[in-house]
């Protein structure tokens, strides 16, 4: 009786581990996003193999951006739409003013599955803080 019952104890934990190993299987994250500051970031652009996108409005674009930035308007309503225009496969350098709206940009380029992504740190304003070259 008390090998059966032990029999019993082990079939139901081997069940239970074999249950959890699936269940706790990571899900992958698709294509986090690569955090750099400024000067990582001029870096990346005098490589020249990265497209760099700003995610401010059009007001903000026209003051001052970096050079060959492309607008996509984070607050426009088609958004995902226009962003989903752009080649997946290009490398991506993503910038806001301060990286606060391009942070809650991220999940949406995930989700359309950008290749590669890098985040500027501090947006804009700390690419001017560096004293880094702006176009107008």
């Amino acid at each position: 009786m008390m090998i059966q019952t032990m029999l019993q104890t082990a079939a139901i934990g081997l069940l239970f581990v074999g249950f959890c190993a699936d269940a706790a299987e990571p899900t992958p994250l698709i294509n986090p996003a690569k955090h750099v500051n400024a000067p990582e970031a001029q870096q990346l652009l005098a490589d020249k193999k990265i497209w760099v996108l700003d995610i401010r409005t059009p007001e903000e674009y026209k003051s001052g951006h970096l050079a060959g930035a492309t607008n996509v308007n984070f607050m426009a309503v088609d958004f995902e739409h226009n962003l989903a225009k752009l080649d997946k496969k290009q490398a991506f350098l993503v910038y806001c003013a301060s990286g606060n709206r391009s942070t809650r940009a991220l999940p949406v380029l995930k989700k359309l599955e950008f290749q590669t992504i890098y985040h500027l740190d501090g947006g804009f304003n700390a690419w001017e803080k560096a004293g880094l070259p702006v176009k107008k």
